[in-house]
């Protein structure tokens, strides 16, 4: 069996088992969107097995079905490489994203007293993650906070097609994070801010600022470092 990296106790008894396969996958899948595996890096079935803790064969079939998500390319006998997200990719995900946000922005206002609390709590978590120097977690942080004003909009559709642009977000951001630390310093600061703003009574300062700071993220993403 696969130990799972993203565990730190067993699981209990009566929760169901995971196959290897899936555990590495979820696992490696994991270490590629937060940017541990970064694009372009090479993937070989021994040394991924000896980092799971499995054998090659559930290595081989989750790059396999990574393949098949657009993640990892595969080179007969010679191994794996992560794809790296091009800037093409990543100025197509911002507008997506961009489109998204600023339109949820006036409708999820209405909701900003009540989840006001919620924000704060996952602004106060990427802050701890940041000081941590936890990438994967900061980065889990700053998806969760623009889902939460996003489904407030109260659109299902438009939930579930943002929802479908987070793995390439995590990529994306967790690129450009990694390449500029003071991003999330920023990114900290402008949520607290939103948090703040949403749960106000100026609609206009709440808009002002949510294209403020995609027009920072935008920045970051595709010159890299802080606005």
């Amino acid at each position: 069996m696969c130990a799972s990296p993203l565990r730190d106790t067993a699981p209990p008894a009566t929760a169901p088992r995971t196959s290897a396969t899936e555990r590495t996958y979820a696992a490696l899948k994991r270490a590629i969107l937060v940017g541990d595996l970064p694009g372009g890096e090479e993937l070989g079935e021994v040394a991924l097995a000896e980092r799971f803790g499995c054998s090659r064969t559930p290595v081989r079939e989750a790059l396999l079905r990574l393949q098949t998500e657009g993640l990892v390319r595969i080179y007969p006998k010679k191994g794996a490489i992560v794809l790296p997200v091009t800037s093409a990719e990543a100025e197509s995900v911002w507008e997506a994203r961009a489109l998204v946000e600023q339109w949820a922005a006036p409708r999820a206002f209405p909701a900003g007293a009540r989840i006001r609390p919620d924000l704060d709590a996952l602004v106060d978590a990427a802050e701890q993650h940041r000081t941590d120097g936890d990438l994967a977690a900061f980065t889990a942080a700053d998806r969760a906070f623009h889902e939460v004003v996003v489904d407030s909009a109260g659109n299902a559709h438009v939930s579930r097609f943002y929802a479908s642009l987070r793995e390439r977000q995590m990529m994306v951001n967790a690129a450009a994070m990694g390449i500029s630390p003071e991003r999330m310093e920023s990114a900290v600061r402008d949520h607290r801010e939103l948090a703040r703003l949403i749960a106000g009574d100026d609609l206009d300062a709440f808009v002002a600022a949510v294209d403020e700071h995609l027009a920072t993220s935008r920045h970051a993403v595709l010159f890299g470092g802080a606005a």
